[in-house]
């Protein structure tokens, strides 16, 4: 009985719970006043005619001296006299069957008698119910007199008031004993269930993500009502969800795979720099150029390329290729500077792009002597030129981005390459004013280039502390220099 009783007060902690007993509780309560009332009053009723019997005493007295023709002075008198000490009559009035008052005694009755007489008996209570007039016809008395007696309810005020007590006692213990015995049954029916299937879409929220560990106890209780049909409901749905859940998980993580791998593509294509800024404006298209007023540009070309490529299978000549540009990918990246792309059998550097570097043209010049020493281990022979000056730098193109640089500058580090001479660097009087305090040149004087007449070379004199040791890089079967940027290259005559 005990954990009965904690169980149902355990319940009242339940919100619904709560609901469900006030509404009970208040609907029986309300249904026993109903009934209780009307019983109330007819049991004041018979308590009040339980004081006019007891006034029946005076009531015959008074007849009797009627009948005997007494005056009505000696009438109330009479009566009087046969009050016992203890009566609960306090009072009388005795009036004239037109309402005049003739005589009374005691504690005069308050309940007003009309001039033309009463017909049936009138009863009044008084002083908050602690007095009862009640008015006799003057049928009753030979249509000589009417009178009125008061009585003494003070005894029935006490007795109602108790008999109030008592009713609202039963109606509170008979609305808490079927509000009881109602949570009871709803309590394994309905209260039960529904505090279980809380506790499972609270854990169901925890463990979307992964079902295995969802342990529903609302699925231990075998029902074939509605409630039953919402808690398979739920777990169908938890099980769609769950599902739902997962796939789009693995989504996003393949999701999140190809862009790293899209990201990584693109940092590889354009400088890092270059990459994100066009990521962050895709959406705009807004032209992306910077100029540059002092970068060194270095070109390199293969001698004799077109002539290998005549005469070496296509993979092999793939292989080598792929073999000394990754190397110079790897140059590049190691002397902080940009590779622009590679054009054939030629290949374009940038110091100072697209970060400005302070000794731009000393990192160039670094690269193209590791170049130099890095082909003598292939059959290739190198032709470099180098030049220092202003450029404008940007990415060109909608679909295949490219990212290039233009300018004069770019141009004589051209002519700087195809003027040059075979495994020499040439550089141009500009870069040479950089270069001079660290590196030891030859004087070549002036050459013609296209477009620009007469320009003051240089050739560098190789010492034993330029020379650097070459750089050893795999490379794999596709035909792509893979250490830097990627990008296609296509070989012909570019002699």
């Amino acid at each position: 009985m005990v954990s009965v009783l904690q169980t149902s007060l355990g319940l009242l902690k339940s919100r619904l719970s709560r609901k469900i007993v006030a509404s009970i509780f208040v609907s029986f309560a309300a249904i026993e006043l109903v009934v209780f009332i009307p019983s109330y009053f007819n049991r004041r009723e018979d308590k009040l005619e339980e004081l006019e019997t007891i006034s029946q005493e005076v009531l015959f007295a008074i007849k009797m001296n009627v009948m005997a023709d007494m005056m009505p002075s000696l009438v109330l008198e009479e009566a009087q006299v046969t009050l016992r000490p203890d009566s609960i009559i306090l009072g009388a009035a005795l009036y004239s069957d037109r309402g005049q008052l003739l005589e009374s005694f005691g504690d005069t009755p308050s309940l007003p008698v009309p001039s033309t007489g009463l017909a049936t008996i009138e009863k009044q209570l008084v002083d908050a119910g602690t007095r009862y007039d009640v008015a006799w016809p003057s049928y009753q008395f030979q249509d000589r007199y009417i009178l009125v007696i008061r009585h003494d309810a003070t005894s029935v005020k006490r007795y109602m008031m108790q008999y109030r007590i008592g009713i609202l006692g039963l109606v509170i213990l008979i609305s808490a004993f079927v509000t009881f015995v109602t949570v009871l049954m709803l309590e394994r029916m309905l209260i039960n269930p529904l505090l279980l299937l809380q506790d499972d879409l609270c854990q169901a929220a925890n463990v979307v993500h992964q079902p295995h560990l969802a342990k529903f106890k609302s699925l231990k209780q075998s029902r074939q009502d509605e409630l039953g049909e919402v808690i398979r409901a739920f777990v169908s749905m938890f099980g769609q969800i769950s599902q739902e859940v997962q796939e789009r998980k693995a989504a996003e993580i393949a999701l999140r795979g190809e862009q790293e791998k899209t990201e990584a593509l693109l940092r590889n294509v354009l400088p890092v720099a270059i990459a994100n800024k066009l990521k962050n404006d895709l959406s705009n298209r807004t032209a992306i150029a910077s100029r540059f007023e002092n970068v060194t540009i270095l070109f390199a070309d293969i001698v004799g390329f077109t002539q290998l490529a005549a005469n070496t299978a296509p993979t092999d000549l793939v292989r080598q290729l792929n073999d000394i540009f990754s190397i110079f990918d790897t140059l590049a990246e190691r002397h902080g500077l940009e590779k622009i792309k590679t054009i054939g059998d030629a290949y374009m550097v940038v110091g100072g792009v697209p970060a400005p570097m302070a000794n731009h043209a000393e990192a160039v010049m670094a690269m193209a002597i590791d170049m130099q020493t890095a082909v003598k281990q292939h059959p290739f022979k190198l032709r470099i030129g180098i030049n220092t000056g202003p450029v404008v730098a940007g990415v060109i193109g909608k679909k295949k981005f490219s990212y290039d640089l233009w300018g004069d500058a770019v141009n004589i580090a051209s002519r700087m390459e195809s003027h040059g001479v075979v495994d020499r660097i040439q550089v141009s009087a500009d870069t040479h004013k950089l270069l001079k305090e660290k590196y030891q040149f030859e004087d070549r004087g002036c050459i013609t280039i296209k477009g620009r007449g007469e320009v003051h070379t240089y050739l560098w004199l190789p010492s034993a502390l330029d020379l650097s040791p070459s750089v050893e890089l795999a490379s794999d079967s596709y035909g792509y220099a893979h250490s830097g940027k990627l990008s296609d290259v296509l070989w012909g005559s570019s002699e």
